[in-house]
């Protein structure tokens, strides 16, 4: 936190803090332009003073490890009371409190994947994992808090569908969890109906512009939406690729008989996200510089348009996934019918997009990494799950848009980022954890490793090796879309609140012990 630009929070004030002036206290912006990166801890050293104590809750001591945030890494040892971090310093001394040795280890914050679909209906069929199968998976990747979108029908209040989504999560998620709300019906009520949302901490909306006749909207419902979003303190995510020219594509290429995986992609080309990515910013700019954030953004066509606005400055704000950063159309060439793992949308890019992520994510231009976690299975019966991807075996229209991701996030970012000095370990943490909770209006009770904060933390080995396969990862899913993939960094402890839920490869978590995360408005700034 920079000298003279918010009052100082003294020690042991954040946990006092309620949602919304947490999140004010906190904003997201390019390096370059002195950004506010993480709230800044006190140390102490020595024993624990009674004050910050609390009776009859157990006590967690982390020693040896090196803390690492979006703003530092330091050497320090980190004390839990129940749910709550309660002081980070050296020597720390608290009798009677359970012990975790660090050594060797970076403490990190646990990480906050703001885009999955759990048991999201689409195409005929569900995604294969649910809150309870996801969850597990996520742990085990790291992953300490997801945000998950819950799907409006047809002329429907957007209450039944937040009803049908915290009944899906609830008694089945192993970690926190909030909700977005996908609007398919921008009607005069639903727009009353969004403040609703907003006050019940479903704080932001997805549109879309692609899908004709599932899920887009046109124009001036978008806008309306925009303008309805700043009135209340919410923010709205866009899955931009112009679906009305993909529609178009999709028919002329069956017409011709191309069925085969591979014309999901090319029916489906960069320009189409790129044109509607940046009239989607200029709806926003058109409804008064409205914050926007738009999602699984995949092609440097795409990329140039928030980078466009943005040096403009104007709150643009974009996240890209791990599968744009490390696959390639070529996966889509693989034989008889295996492209159709690599289906979701958009689809995967030429290889060169990769470069242009990358700068993209160094450059802040991308601020977020969240996976689009949508897996289906390959073969009928996996698990006893019903027939999904092969759905589309000889029309690739058909085949359910998707892949699984919330397990390997976290390494794969680890491995092609940070090892091979792309980035730092602090901007890592910055991608997966701190601004997804900025934005998501979930900082600085998630997000970072602070006194008051939620102790959800991770224990990561940066030494450590693993090999990415459908054989060992915890989706409920029969591929990986890395598979046989070595990767450098692993989660070896994971807590969530102050409970160790994965350790050592063994899963100590149970079933329905994730809370519903009420979520405050984002506060940001270019």
């Amino acid at each position: 936190m920079q000298a003279g630009d918010r009052q100082l929070i003294r020690f042991g004030e954040l946990g006092r803090l309620d949602a919304v002036d947490q999140v004010a206290l906190h904003s997201i912006g390019k390096p370059s332009r002195g950004s506010v990166r993480d709230h800044q801890p006190r140390y102490v050293r020595g024993s624990i003073a009674a004050s910050t104590e609390r009776e009859g809750m157990g006590k967690t001591l982390i020693t040896g490890g090196t803390v690492v945030t979006a703003a530092d890494t330091y050497k320090a040892d980190v004390l839990i009371d129940g749910e709550k971090v309660v002081a980070i310093g050296t020597d720390l001394k608290a009798a009677g409190a359970k012990r975790i040795d660090a050594s060797r280890k970076y403490l990190i914050p646990g990480g906050i994947d703001v885009h999955t679909h759990m048991e999201l209906p689409f195409g005929g069929t569900r995604a294969s994992d649910d809150f309870e199968t996801g969850t597990t998976a996520a742990a085990f990747g790291g992953t300490t808090t997801i945000v998950d979108f819950a799907v409006q029908g047809f002329g429907e209040p957007l209450e039944k569908a937040r009803d049908a989504w915290m009944a899906k999560a609830r008694g089945k998620a192993v970690v926190d969890y909030g909700l977005h709300m996908i609007v398919r019906d921008v009607s005069d009520t639903v727009l009353r109906e969004m403040e609703t949302m907003v006050r019940d901490g479903i704080s932001s909306f997805k549109l879309f512009m692609a899908y004709p006749g599932v899920f887009m909207v046109d124009d001036g419902a978008i806008f309306k939406a925009l303008v309805r979003s700043a009135e209340i303190g919410g923010l709205i995510c866009m899955h931009a690729e112009n679906g009305g020219v993909i529609d178009v594509l999709v028919k002329r290429a069956l017409a011709a008989k191309h069925t085969q995986p591979k014309w999901h992609a090319l029916t489906r080309p960069p320009e189409a996200e790129g044109e509607a990515t940046g009239r989607a910013l200029r709806l926003a700019e058109m409804a008064g510089g409205v914050p926007l954030y738009v999602v699984h953004l995949s092609a440097a066509q795409a990329l140039e348009q928030v980078r466009l606005f943005r040096d403009r400055g104007l709150p643009a704000y974009a996240e890209t996934c791990p599968q744009y950063l490390f696959l390639s159309y070529d996966s889509y060439e693989e034989p008889g019918f295996d492209g159709a793992k690599y289906v979701m949308s958009p689809p995967l890019r030429p290889k060169w997009h990769q470069d242009e992520l990358w700068k993209g994510l160094q450059r802040n231009d991308l601020q977020v990494v969240s996976t689009d976690h949508c897996p289906f299975c390959m073969k009928e019966g996996f698990k006893g799950l019903p027939k999904q991807k092969e759905l589309g075996k000889n029309d690739f229209s058909k085949i359910p848009n998707g892949a699984p991701g919330v397990e390997t996030r976290l390494a794969l970012l680890f491995d092609g980022g940070v090892a091979q000095g792309r980035i730092t370990a602090n901007r890592w943490v910055e991608l997966c954890a701190t601004t997804p909770a900025k934005i998501m209006g979930l900082f600085p009770r998630k997000g970072t490793i602070a006194v008051g904060s939620d102790a959800d933390i991770v224990l990561w080995d940066p030494k450590a090796t693993q090999t990415l396969s459908a054989k060992t990862h915890h989706m409920r899913v029969d591929y990986s879309p890395y598979e046989g993939r070595k990767v450098k960094g692993k989660a070896t402890t994971v807590l969530s609140r102050g409970e160790v839920i994965v350790a050592d490869g063994t899963f100590l978590g149970k079933k329905g012990r994730g809370k519903f995360l009420k979520r405050g408005g984002p506060l940001l700034q270019t």
